[in-house]
């Protein structure tokens, strides 16, 4: 096994001092085929960045909801679900409330005169 000149190299972890520990006790041994199972490793890691991973996380209902939603909103049912994920890992995905919550809140808020909502105060 070819010799490498040994740097000191302080370990994050439990996991990389026992890994660092094995390498120097010759615990490891060369591969049969070195070029095959690097091809491998390089296919694996090729794999793992794929931008096509499928997760099935959704039921049936919910599904058939994000497609109707995505017809409504004029677009692909996926790129729909990509948009949500994105907006709620970048905190910008706003809570859904309903218009009578709105009317309520802005009611509660201003009293009842407020016409802020298109609405009239009842008269007489």
């Amino acid at each position: 096994m070819q010799r490498f000149e040994k740097t000191v190299v302080v370990p994050l972890d439990e996991e990389e001092r026992e890994l660092i520990e094995s390498i120097e006790r010759d615990e490891w041994v060369p591969v049969k085929d070195f070029k095959t199972e690097q091809q491998k490793s390089v296919q694996a890691a090729r794999n793992t960045l794929k931008k096509d991973k499928r997760i099935n996380l959704l039921s049936q209902r919910d599904y058939h909801q994000i497609q109707i939603k995505a017809i409504e909103e004029g677009m692909p049912y996926q790129t729909l679900i990509a948009s949500i994920v994105h907006k709620y890992l970048n905190r910008s995905l706003a809570p859904h409330i309903q218009q009578a919550e709105v009317e309520h809140v802005c009611l509660r808020a201003n009293g009842p005169d407020d016409t802020s909502m298109g609405q009239r105060p009842m008269t007489g």
